[in-house]
């Protein structure tokens, strides 16, 4: 793909992710960072079917978007992760299908507490590769989300 073909997009945006029922959610747009995460809690592996399943709820009570529903899915991978205050932490990953800029694109999420941090999501370069620019003196370029 040509440089002239991928979108820009700034360093926040908002994004949906329409299976889950989650719209104009804030992301921060991270080429630091390889993979991409979410802020739920109450993380918890289980067996269904003889495969690996996670259960968690996504965001907090105090997040807008909140509903305190409880997601099953497939767990994708479990991988070590360093995090942004230098620790490394073992993590789920689960499959979602992302919408930013009328995009739908198949990625992978980690489950962790981002309640400490500003954004509720975390994009980073697998996410972005060969499909984005980031330009970091803009924030919220993306189109408005599917519910709007």
């Amino acid at each position: 793909m040509k440089e002239n073909d991928l979108q820009i997009i700034g360093r926040i945006e908002r994004m949906d992710i329409p299976e889950w029922f989650l719209f104009g959610l804030e992301a921060k747009i991270d080429t630091g960072a390889f993979s991409s995460s979410i802020h739920c809690h109450r993380i918890e592996a289980f067996i269904k079917n003889s495969q690996e399943w996670v259960r968690f709820s996504l965001l907090d009570p105090e997040h807008e978007a909140y509903n305190n529903k409880i997601f099953e899915l497939p767990i994708s991978d479990v991988r070590e992760v360093k995090s942004s205050n230098g620790l490394t932490e073992s993590r789920y990953f689960v499959r979602a299908r992302i919408q930013l800029n009328h995009r739908i694109i198949d990625t992978e999420l980690s489950l962790t507490d981002r309640s400490e941090m500003k954004f509720p999501v975390l994009l980073g370069r697998k996410f972005l590769m060969n499909r984005f620019l980031v330009d970091v003196a803009k924030v919220h370029t993306s189109k408005k989300s599917m519910q709007n």
